[in-house]
């Protein structure tokens, strides 16, 4: 019953963000995107390892707002890209949202990044429709260091890595919901489109992706 009522109110946040998002630009979400790689990659010993990134099937990256007096909610914006034969694929826009629990006052601005770590989890991404991180869809925080090497055993379908006003640290996913903003992609590609055509390829990635598809194929 509890876990039905946070996907409604995680959809029902993801759907009041698609609007707002439409009209603040998709090309927005991405620019923060390159901006927050940039910064997470900016300190070696807390970054993203060169073996996770060399082995990642996708990356969502996204700002997470959270707002809370006696519980929470959060809600935010972001894209996903996919790992394709051709290299990285366009973005796709996705909104997020979800509610927590226990005293949490005040406001708290996140940039998240996830990384996808095998096929589920891009298809995840790619489906039609919202679902909600965690359960088969196991979160873990990431392996930090940029010389860490972890390709050898993969220990999650999904790592997560977090930044909170400066300060790098573990932020809990688990429950949030998922969500595409298809009118978003419409916007921004100028013509109805399927997240599962972009993150398969089949989409030409606009000049403005530019900047973020290098950015991502940097070792």
């Amino acid at each position: 019953m509890r876990a039905g009522f946070v996907v409604f109110i995680g959809s029902w946040i993801i759907a009041c963000l698609a609007p707002s998002a439409v009209h603040a630009n998709m090309q927005g979400d991405i620019d923060q995107a390159v901006a927050i790689i940039q910064r997470f990659q900016e300190i070696p010993e807390r970054a993203i390892p060169i073996a996770v990134m060399r082995d990642a099937k996708g990356l969502a990256i996204l700002t997470i707002t959270k707002v809370g007096f006696i519980g929470s909610v959060r809600g935010g914006t972001g894209i996903v890209v996919a790992r394709t034969e051709k290299g990285w694929s366009a973005p796709s826009a996705i909104g997020t949202g979800g509610l927590g629990v226990g005293f949490q006052a005040g406001a708290q601005v996140s940039e998240i990044v996830i990384v996808l770590n095998t096929p589920a989890a891009v298809d995840a991404f790619a489906r039609a429709g919202n679902f909600t991180l965690g359960g088969n869809l196991s979160l873990a925080l990431g392996p930090i260091g940029r010389d860490t090497e972890a390709s050898v055993a993969v220990q999650a379908v999904m790592y997560t890595y977090s930044r909170s006003q400066g300060i790098f640290a573990g932020v809990s996913l688990e429950g949030t919901v998922v969500g595409t903003r298809d009118q978003a992609n419409a916007e921004y590609y100028a013509k109805p489109v399927l997240a599962r055509d972009i993150l398969a390829g089949d989409v030409t990635p606009p000049a403005g992706t530019q900047k973020l598809l290098q950015v991502l194929s940097k070792p």
